[in-house]
């Protein structure tokens, strides 16, 4: 269903280089019922999935450490994150996605995966919807190191860490990614681990 009281005017591309950054015109009738012209950016890199593999009888989860520019030139020393495993839907179902991901980053071949609810992540300035999922993990699910794709020039470190060593670094700051610290609370929430 269409807001009313939203009319978009114009959008005009201002970078097509590695996904889209728009400029959208609009009006939007205030709460005073007057008309106003606003003026956003929008990046749209599409939608995404993100996975928090567990397992609960050695209380331990799979995450991943790599390089993010944007937290480097944001003042993250090293550039390096550690997060839950996740990707870009391109043209995939969520759920196809993000088994595919697990694979490529982790090494880990799963084929249970349960949404758990998808979320708008910085609805401020980007489109995407992040999808969030949970699976159970094995040790005889491992199927190569992992480590991403050399083609799409990932260099992913593959952790298996103690749930509670994890869940710790949140609160030390080890831990910055917003996902990441989503899923860590939803498993310590559920009883995941």
């Amino acid at each position: 269903m269409k807001n009313e009281n939203i009319k978009i005017k114009s959008t005009e591309i201002l970078s097509d280089n590695w996904y889209t950054l728009n400029k959208v015109t609009y009006e939007y009738k205030n709460k005073h019922g007057e008309w106003e012209t606003h003026s956003r950016e929008a990046y749209d890199r599409g939608n995404g999935a993100t996975i928090l593999l567990y397992n609960k009888n050695n209380r331990t989860v799979i995450l991943t450490r790599q390089f993010r520019l944007p937290t480097y030139v944001n003042g993250n020393e090293s550039g390096m994150l550690i997060e839950t495993c996740a990707g870009l839907l391109d043209k995939d179902e969520p759920e196809d996605c993000i088994r595919k991901e697990t694979e490529e980053e982790t090494g880990y071949k799963v084929s249970n995966v349960t949404k758990i609810f998808e979320s708008y992540m910085s609805p401020g300035s980007v489109t995407e919807i992040l999808f969030f999922f949970v699976a159970e993990y094995t040790k005889d699910m491992k199927v190569s190191e992992g480590g991403g794709l050399e083609e799409e020039q990932e260099n992913i470190e593959v952790l298996e860490l103690d749930f509670d060593e994890a869940f710790n670094m949140i609160a030390n700051g080890e831990i910055q990614d917003g996902k990441t610290i989503i899923l860590l609370q939803h498993a310590k929430i559920h009883g995941l681990v």
